[in-house]
């Protein structure tokens, strides 16, 4: 042992270019793993012919790096456009029942595009104007283009895989679940049927797919809307009894 420690003194000085050679090597693990995540998503865009070039022509500055008011409006409803794409799953339970990888966060594709969402997000400013700084405006563009390409690899995935990753028996409690949210949006059943087929559809769904809770809220509202009010107690206006009962002693 105290051999071990006169080299330490006598080596000391090793301490800073091994430190320098293992900092290096967590740096350049950490790119590795960077590159492969962003490899894994380059492939899936190739497979599924989704390239940035395949992408419809995003909107560019006019010439001598100017933005247009019209470039800004047309970037602006690309963006709300994808975000539109995106809620038509996030507030559809039954959509959700059979394209549950738009939802399940264990994705790669799913959380690649919840990241570039929320990059493009970040970059859209509350005032419009402010993008007719021709590098904000570019920063922008870029983060909307890539949420697009995150959005189609995903739904393109998502339409792929359906409920294939399910068992045969999680596949038919998933059509069970779809039947009864059916029901439950049904104009025609009773309030007591509603009710209970949300219930029942919610309490299938626990454990097979993440329904988020923008989709059971809008949900809810649909059928609370579509109920009628419940019929109340008649009220006794001689005496004040609600349910006609005389409580005046005799």
């Amino acid at each position: 042992m105290e051999g071990f420690w006169e080299f330490v003194g006598s080596f000391w000085w090793l301490i800073f270019p091994l430190g320098g050679v293992i900092g290096g090597g967590i740096k350049g693990l950490q790119e590795w793993d960077e590159r492969r995540r962003r490899d894994k998503i380059e492939l899936a865009r190739i497979k599924y012919g989704q390239t940035n070039q395949a992408q419809p022509p995003a909107p560019q500055p006019t010439r001598f790096g100017k933005v247009t008011d019209a470039d800004v409006q047309r970037l602006l409803a690309e963006h709300d456009e994808v975000k539109r794409r995106w809620l038509s799953y996030e507030l559809d339970v039954a959509k959700l029942i059979d394209y549950p990888m738009m939802s399940d966060m264990r994705e790669p594709l799913t959380v690649e595009f919840h990241r570039a969402r929320r990059n493009a997000d970040g970059l859209r400013p509350a005032n419009p104007k402010e993008l007719k700084d021709p590098d904000r405006f570019v920063g922008y563009r870029t983060a909307v283009q890539d949420l697009a390409v995150a959005f189609d690899v995903a739904e393109r995935e998502a339409r792929r895989r359906r409920t294939s990753d399910f068992a045969d028996n999680e596949r038919a409690v998933l059509a069970r679940a779809k039947q009864l949210i059916a029901l439950a949006e049904d104009r025609g059943a009773s309030r007591e049927e509603r009710q209970t087929a949300y219930r029942r559809a919610m309490h299938e769904l626990e454990g097979l797919i993440v329904v988020p809770d923008e989709a059971t809220d809008a949900l809810e509202q649909r059928i609370a809307g579509q109920l009628p009010e419940a019929p109340r107690p008649r009220r006794d206006t001689e005496n004040g009894d609600p349910g006609g009962r005389d409580t005046q002693r005799a």
